[in-house]
């Protein structure tokens, strides 16, 4: 059941690394390791249904610069960070900053495999998040500059008639133009373009 998927293991201990390897490869993950942030930065394509478990101390670039690096670079890769140290206030900014979940060695193999299975679903749900935005965001590319700001006001909850005032259009225009937008978007109602609007908006 876990054939598919696939867990990065990046700390500069070497222990670490091929225990958590072995427990990991015993229930059937793909598993991929690396000594340091830069490795993995130079090595990996990470890609759906994946995560990372990562030692928040290492030289040259930490975990969380890992974490800040792959969030510059649009990479959505769940992250589990590992610590030799309790350390709360760390452990609260990773969390902030979108991990999902911060463990103290050594961990055991339980709590583990709980946080890879919530990393694995989050992984899914960033996926699915993303494969919809990039669907709406191409049909939205489709429609002309007239027909996006019929859309804007459409969605805004404006009426026909209004967006014909507004636009200094005719209302049959107006209504040429949303019949355009529902047949481009695939729309049925305009609760779906909304849905379709609010889902090809860039992240705030």
């Amino acid at each position: 059941m876990n054939a598919n998927a696939r867990i990065f293991i990046v700390d500069n201990d070497g222990a670490v690394r091929e225990s958590l390897s072995l427990l990991l490869e015993q229930e059937d993950f793909s598993v991929e390791t690396f000594d340091s942030a830069e490795a993995f930065l130079s090595n990996c394509q990470p890609g759906p249904h994946s995560c990372a478990i990562v030692d928040i101390r290492m030289p040259v670039m930490d975990g969380m610069q890992l974490q800040a690096e792959l969030t510059r670079r649009g990479i959505l890769l769940p992250i589990i960070f590992l610590t030799g140290h309790g350390d709360i206030p760390l452990s609260v900014r990773a969390i902030k900053q979108g991990a999902v979940d911060f463990l103290t060695k050594p961990v055991s193999g339980a709590t583990l495999l709980e946080s890879v299975r919530m990393a694995m679903d989050e992984s899914d749900r960033l996926n699915s998040v993303a494969a919809a935005s990039q669907s709406a965001a191409e049909r939205i590319a489709s429609l002309t500059e007239r027909e996006r700001e019929v859309m804007a006001l459409a969605v805004d909850g404006m009426s026909n008639k209004e967006a014909a005032r507004r636009l200094g259009i005719s209302h049959r225009t107006v209504e040429i133009h949303r019949a355009r937008i529902m047949h481009k978007t695939g729309a049925d109602t305009l609760i779906d373009l909304l849905r379709i609007a609010h889902a090809a908006a860039p992240p705030e």
